[in-house]
């Protein structure tokens, strides 16, 4: 058995890009530990709090019920302050993530990892891949933090998550074709997957750049429920309750991943092989 440590930048973040891929690591018996650099204190909330609630409380819950959802073995809070997305005022604050020194946000992960690796444990880790998906500059932080951490202790095993570009452009087309109403027409009307996204660059990687995808169909509804956990971020996760069952599966049955020295198109196989 292995140990599966996923990088990850906010509270969401793990199942909405990794949720099957941890669910199956955690039903095949591996040990699943989840990094969350920074504590998502400014996810834009869609419930109202309890009295003398936070935002970083009410997300720290709901990560720890997302987490018993995927099987989570051990949670780890890297310590850093959201950043917020690029070009908000919050960039600016000096315990943003994204102003953290790099080796030093780098040597707190690589604490975590040489503790999971003691022993001679196998350790793979996944993080995002260099754009982090969609450009949120938490996530290229993430990105590289954990690819420098993993040096450090020296695994060789990082594979990044991502989007497959040239499925999503597939999917959007058949969705767009679809009737008024649909959920799933829904979903792609307002978004373009080749429209610059917060870092100028498309949505994802095509599947040239993409190593591997990850069969997580069995474990579909295991990830459909950890992103309901998210109930404050339903501006992200609430479509997840739209979409049927059944859709979800074909639809998000599927991860992908990206790693250094590999090239595409993707093959079907596993992380943990």
């Amino acid at each position: 058995m292995a140990t599966l440590v996923c990088v990850h930048a906010h509270p969401d973040d793990e199942c909405l890009s990794t949720g099957g891929t941890i669910a199956r690591a955690s039903a095949e018996g591996h040990r699943v530990v989840l990094v969350t650099a920074t504590d998502g204190r400014h996810g834009v909330m869609a419930v109202e709090l309890a009295p003398g609630e936070t935002v970083v409380e009410r997300r720290a819950t709901e990560l720890r019920a997302a987490a018993e959802v995927l099987g989570i073995s051990r949670l780890v809070p890297l310590g850093y302050r959201d950043s917020g997305m690029t070009g908000w005022p919050q960039n600016a604050a000096p315990e943003a993530f994204i102003n953290a020194p790099l080796d030093e946000a780098a040597g707190r992960l690589a604490a975590i990892l040489r503790e999971e690796s003691e022993g001679g444990i196998r350790v793979v880790v996944t993080t995002y891949d260099w754009h982090g998906v969609y450009g949120h500059p938490d996530h290229v932080m993430t990105h590289r933090v954990a690819k420098r951490a993993a040096a450090m202790v020296g695994i060789g095993e990082v594979w990044e998550s991502t989007s497959n570009r040239d499925r999503l452009r597939e999917w959007r087309a058949l969705a767009l074709a679809g009737p008024e109403g649909d959920p799933m027409r829904e979903f792609f009307v307002d978004w373009d997957v080749d429209a610059p996204a917060d870092d100028a660059n498309p949505f994802g990687e095509p599947a040239a750049a993409i190593a591997l995808e990850v069969d997580v169909a069995a474990w579909a509804d295991r990830k459909r429920r950890a992103i309901l956990c998210h109930a404050s971020q339903a501006a992200d996760t609430a479509w997840a309750e739209q979409v049927p069952p059944e859709l979800f599966a074909v639809a998000f049955g599927v991860e992908y991943f990206a790693r250094e020295g590999m090239a595409g198109p993707p093959r079907r196989g596993w992380l943990l092989d």
